[in-house]
């Protein structure tokens, strides 16, 4: 009897009911586990335990998913720090950010395609963004220097930038790729550079390519070029 209960019990115990941000979670969770081109209705339904037409109330469409996943990144982004002069608090937030996207290496795509796709952001993603312009305006930033900032900024404010120099992520060799001789005939320039990196020589800034130092590089680089600026006003 007392075996009986229990089944009855937990039998009776209501499933938490949908909603779009249920939705969006397991959305997110299965893009971490397999990347965004993976997504389908379907396999977020199964996740949930639920139809395929039961998401649709909470989600019109593959693009609205797309979109509330990013405000839901967004939302991952610490709060700008109580106290802290702009360049400390812009610095601290666009690192945040950076995390963030790391957890989620599927996102910068994701944001970049929607963006073009889209007349404007998304909510959650215009108020970061007005939020950053006002850490510069209450910096003491006139708003021509800060259209500026948020024009050389760039997608370096969402934690991650377009890498001129990114290898490619498959390891595979290029079938056209110049025999490393003529290479270095053709290229000087290109090849002692290629040299210097591979042999880890010293550098004025560090050693090798690591991707975290080379974002902090350029964002610090970016950040004294605008304090230096905003000064001069």
């Amino acid at each position: 009897m007392v075996e009986m209960a229990t089944q009855v019990g937990t039998a009776a115990q209501p499933r938490a009911p949908l909603s779009r941000q249920r939705v969006l979670s397991a959305a997110v969770a299965l893009a971490d586990e397999g990347g965004a081109d993976a997504l389908s209705m379907r396999r977020i339904a199964q996740a949930l335990g639920v139809v395929p037409m039961a998401l649709y109330k909470h989600v019109a469409h593959k693009n609205e998913l797309l979109d509330g996943m990013i405000d839901v990144l967004v939302g991952e982004i610490d709060p700008p720090v109580g106290d802290a002069d702009w360049k400390t608090a812009v610095r601290l937030r666009v690192l945040s950010a950076r995390r963030m996207l790391l957890r989620h290496p599927w996102a910068p795509a994701v944001i970049e395609s929607r963006m073009k796709a889209r007349s404007a952001p998304t909510p959650a993603l215009l108020a970061y963004l007005d939020s950053m312009i006002g850490i510069f305006r209450a910096g003491g930033f006139s708003i021509d220097l800060v259209h500026h900032a948020m024009h050389v900024m760039g997608s370096r404010l969402l934690g991650f930038s377009q890498e001129l120099f990114e290898e490619g992520s498959d390891g595979e060799p290029d079938p056209d790729a110049l025999p490393p001789e003529e290479m270095a005939a053709r290229y000087p320039h290109i090849a002692e550079l290629a040299m210097a990196v591979a042999h880890d020589e010293e550098s004025v800034v560090g050693s090798g390519c690591d991707d975290q130092f080379e974002f902090e590089f350029a964002l610090d680089l970016t950040l004294d070029g605008l304090e230096r600026l905003q000064g001069a006003a």
